[in-house]
């Protein structure tokens, strides 16, 4: 049986996708609806951070101009007969597709409900350049109240947003691999190299390929949606061969720049961590301190090795550093300071879970170079067990 929406006629709630409504409105409207109907929920938290520290007078100033920037992304992307509904001191902003689709026998599906979402928030945030949160969910009349739907609404596009990140890292971490695969590749099509440097690339990228490969597999245990899971650690790693490893990984991104790049040799020592995994910690250290240290610069990785419990791994550059007001949000992940190089905001937020998941952890400071210093302390093998 198709479903479909009975709209009232009451002056408060019979409103056009144009006219912004109150919530009690339009839960009233949804009570005539038989079967679900698709909730979009935007949330827009600077609304409530203004208020709290520029009083109540900007706070408004700024809800009525988002209120605007709503109805104007509602026409732009709704049917006539879909609502929208706000109420005045909140920062929620919800809209219902009642309207039936064009077969003329149904509501929009989940595919629609995201993209009408997805264009409502990207026309919000062009308008007033704030930042939103968005979700979407369905809405049973008779079932829960609408406050709920709308927080579940959240919910739900914050475990999409998790889940997004997560396998946005996962490319972004893979791309490194790859792109030195790549590199190797195209050096060895020149037929001038010799047949020991032929093997040795060969060697560097068929290492590459197997660790991408264990990447995939293993990065889906330490998924970002459980941040918070603890499991025995029985990993082993030796940091001098992830330290080597690295080097070839980063070697051609440092002579893109013309970095000189120094790396402590050190005897073997094993660390209570998978080896992939601190390669990739390294990796990401090293090439981001290439990127952000100066053309023709200096990055140096030394070790210190006198505690007996834990490996200490530095890793200075000569370039701007960074503030100490962003040393602790670098790590959260999107965030990436003040700074002009490419970049994702992924990698330092995947160094310190990984880290931090066998009993490491990580942290910047002023280098002695001028630069940064990224410090990382690993668990000593023996001092694990």
């Amino acid at each position: 049986m198709p479903r479909y929406c009975i709209l009232s006629t009451g002056s408060d709630i019979n409103l056009r996708a144009a006219e912004v409504g109150s919530l009690a409105g339009l839960d009233a409207l949804l009570a005539g609806c038989t079967g679900s109907v698709p909730l979009l929920v935007v949330r827009i938290p600077d609304l409530e951070r203004t208020a709290w520290r520029r009083g109540l007078r900007s706070a408004r100033a700024l809800e009525r101009r988002a209120m605007l920037a709503f109805g104007i992304a509602a026409r732009r992307v709704l049917r006539g007969e879909d609502r929208i509904a706000h109420d005045p001191g909140s920062d929620i902003f919800v809209a219902a597709l009642v309207a039936l689709t064009r077969a003329g026998n149904d509501l929009p599906a989940a595919l629609d409900a995201r993209s009408a979402l997805a264009r409502i928030a990207a026309t919000l945030e062009h308008t007033t350049r704030l930042d939103v949160l968005t979700g979407w969910t369905t809405f049973v009349p008779g079932g829960a109240p609408i406050d709920a739907s709308i927080e579940d609404a959240l919910e739900r596009g914050a475990r999409e947003r998790e889940r997004y990140a997560f396998f946005s890292a996962l490319g972004h971490e893979l791309r490194t691999p790859l792109a030195s695969i790549r590199g190797y590749l195209e050096t060895l099509l020149d037929e001038s190299i010799d047949p020991a440097t032929r093997r040795r690339f060969l060697t560097v990228a068929y290492n590459e390929s197997l660790r991408m490969s264990r990447l995939i597999d293993g990065m889906f245990e330490i998924s970002l949606l459980d941040l918070h899971a603890t499991f025995p650690n029985r990993s082993i790693a030796s940091l001098d061969l992830a330290l080597a490893a690295a080097n070839d990984a980063v070697s051609a991104a440092a002579a893109a720049r013309n970095v000189t790049l120094v790396i402590q040799r050190i005897a073997p020592i094993s660390v209570a961590i998978d080896g992939d995994r601190l390669t990739l910690v390294l990796i990401n250290l090293i090439d981001n301190a290439i990127k952000h240290g100066r053309l023709g610069g200096t990055v140096r990785v030394s070790v210190d090795l006198s505690d007996g419990r834990l490996a200490h791994v530095t890793i200075d550059d000569d370039g701007r550093g960074v503030a100490p007001a962003e040393r602790a949000a670098i790590f959260a992940l999107g965030e990436r300071g003040s700074t002009t190089a490419h970049g994702s905001g992924i990698g330092l937020a995947l160094v310190r879970l990984m880290l931090e998941r066998v009993g490491g952890s990580v942290e910047v400071t002023g280098s002695p170079l001028g630069g940064a210093r990224f410090a990382i302390r690993v668990p000593r093998r023996e001092a694990a067990a």
